[in-house]
């Protein structure tokens, strides 16, 4: 069975008293602790470490990460404006977008730095900026994600500007003036290290086709391990081979890149734990299954419904009790059945049954590794359930709330009968 992450049984049962459930609890250790490892990252001439604050974007975890010396990867123009809000220095905000923000103008003149994803996106910044500087996003042409709807890079994705079309870039560049100073790639979430190696070997190639890039920023969220028997990318590993791939660059061109890195999922997955409650056991025959219902599920935690992802997910007796375990299924609280947080690995529409303790009514149930893409990317207000609760562990051990629970009146507000 899995094991609570960095939550104590008690902590858990005083999270769910003082807090309500479900609430999501972030460790503010286990993220400064990620940072670090993020900006030790090995590079040839000089780092620059972005959180890609689209995995959680809760101003708290910004000031966190930041704080530590991080900048900010903000995948729309809302999210630059909240990492502004957030007291992030807009200079200190790269913005790569699928769609182009409306106000792209007014965050620019404030000092945003932009990367273009598509020639029309070029074209556009240029019309507004013309002999300015600018950053491209290049899909090199290979992806590589922890499933087929993380990766983000070759001929099935639509992100970044196809890289035989570089002439176009390098015309529309030209009609307007502008100087290209930085390249962007991302192959996918979750990618396999050598993949992402491999990768960014072919980004380095590009590179050579813009001469006046001076910083490559390889994209790409590296594998994280989330349950027991999964393992977590060795940065220093892969920085270490990516350095001497910069440094033979350097060699052979003359041109010293800067490297940039923007990791989401590897700062804030593991440093996560959302607390829930048992509301029902039910099961469906001897020849069917214990289900373990909880007042939470893709609500929170859509991952395993789309993705089939895994999560370890830990019931603590609220009584303290020792008890047996038993084999089981747990699902959310939403009407659909699709609503469950044991899929089978890799496949949202197969059921995973567990081992775990045995469950009771009341018990309060640790579902971890849930930082990154959860509170973010969730269904939220599904069934009219509020927007749950954020709380943050300090480093002194104290619980402080980050985000108040939604109330129906905040739900309905925007309504017009």
């Amino acid at each position: 069975m899995e094991q609570l992450a960095f939550l104590t049984e008690d902590e858990v049962r005083q999270v769910q008293r003082e807090f309500g459930s479900p609430v999501f609890v972030y460790d503010q250790a286990g993220l400064e602790d990620r940072a670090t490892q993020v900006l030790a990252f090995p590079n040839a001439f000089g780092l620059t470490g972005r959180y890609a604050m689209k995995a959680s974007s809760n101003a708290a975890i910004i000031q966190i990460l930041t704080g530590k010396g991080l900048n900010i990867d903000a995948s729309s123009g809302y999210e630059a404006e909240r990492a502004i809000r957030a007291g992030v220095a807009p200079e200190r905000i790269q913005l790569t977008a699928q769609q182009l923000p409306e106000d792209l103008g007014a965050l620019v003149r404030q000092g945003v730095l932009y990367t273009a994803c598509s020639l029309h996106q070029l074209r556009t910044y240029g019309a507004l900026f013309p002999g300015s500087e600018v950053c491209v996003r290049i899909n090199p042409g290979l992806g590589s994600g922890q499933n087929n709807r993380c990766n983000v890079g070759g001929p099935s994705s639509s992100f970044g500007i196809w890289h035989e079309h570089l002439p176009e870039v390098t015309a529309t560049a030209a009609e307007y003036q502008l100087r290209i100073t930085g390249m962007h790639t991302h192959i996918g979430s979750g990618s396999d290290p050598e993949m992402w190696v491999h990768c960014a070997t072919m980004s380095l190639d590009i590179a050579t086709r813009l001469p006046e890039v001076t910083r490559l920023s390889l994209g790409g969220g590296y594998k994280t391990g989330r349950m027991s028997y999964e393992t977590t990318a060795d940065l220093q590993a892969i920085g270490g081979r990516i350095a001497r791939e910069f440094e033979s660059f350097a060699e052979r061109y003359g041109r010293k890149l800067h490297l940039e890195v923007e990791p989401g999922t590897f700062l804030v997955a593991n440093s996560a734990t959302l607390v829930c409650t048992v509301m029902d056991v039910v099961d469906t025959g001897a020849d069917g299954h214990v289900f373990v219902k909880v007042d939470s599920g893709m609500n929170e935690v859509l991952r395993p419904s789309i993705y089939g992802a895994q999560h370890p997910i830990v019931v603590v007796p609220a009584d303290g009790a020792k008890r047996g375990t038993q084999t089981c299924l747990v699902v959310g609280r939403c009407c659909e059945s699709g609503d469950i947080l044991t899929p089978e690995p890799g496949n949202p529409e197969g059921l995973g049954s567990r081992e775990l303790t045995e469950a009771h009514i009341g018990d309060p149930v640790a579902v971890e590794a849930v930082g990154a893409y959860c509170s973010a990317m969730c269904t939220k207000n599904y069934n009219s359930f509020p927007e749950c609760a954020e709380v943050l562990r300090t480093t002194t051990g104290e619980f402080r709330l980050i985000r108040k629970r939604q109330t129906l009146e905040q739900i309905l507000a925007n309504e017009v009968a």
